[in-house]
């Protein structure tokens, strides 16, 4: 996890992922964002491509660290998003349980949602067709293999998203390992 600093209080190394940024509008330049990280106490703060990857240190709440981030991005840019946090060893992990052959990096996704979502809600979720894409919830994760990409999807993703019923953000497997690489 971290080291215990001067405060009592233990350091904790995350990675944050913002939901949908640098699309449709929702403007979040990567400098403005670590700044507003610093402003919030977050420290050794690293920026990975400008859809809202940041690494950071924090102390104290993770839950109350993320609500927080979420409110400085919607008071500061006018646009509310998610801020999905996980720690290095959980984002391997999930790299790791990812259930489908890599064929290519851009292919394949995993989709970190703020919560596990419920046996009812997959069911759900599981009526609507994917053709050739699949997709699998691994706990808090979705993981994602297109057939053929992203771009030309077979599966609906924003009913399945809806009838999961919990908010996430997806990543291809290529930005997963890089924020893995540079979280050491």
């Amino acid at each position: 996890m971290g080291a215990t600093g001067d405060t009592g209080r233990v350091a904790q190394s995350r990675i944050l992922l913002i939901r949908a940024v640098n699309v449709g509008g929702a403007t979040l330049p990567m400098a403005e964002f670590r700044e507003l990280l610093v402003g919030l106490g977050a420290s050794d703060v690293r920026t990975y491509i400008a859809s809202g990857n940041a690494l950071v240190t924090i102390e104290g709440d993770v839950v109350a660290f993320d609500r927080a981030v979420e409110r400085a991005i919607e008071q500061r840019f006018g646009f509310f998003r998610e801020c999905i946090s996980r720690t290095p060893a959980e984002v391997r992990a999930a790299l790791a349980a990812h259930p489908f052959e890599v064929v290519q990096p851009s292919y394949s996704y995993v989709n970190f949602l703020t919560e596990e979502p419920d046996a009812a809600a997959i069911t759900k979720a599981r009526s609507y067709p994917t053709g050739d894409d699949r997709w699998e919830i691994i706990g808090r994760d979705q993981h994602i293999r297109y057939a053929h990409g992203a771009g030309t999807a077979q599966m609906k993703v924003a009913p399945i998203a809806k009838a999961l019923g919990v908010p996430g953000t997806a990543r291809n497997v290529k930005t997963v390992q890089a924020l893995i690489d540079l979280a050491g």
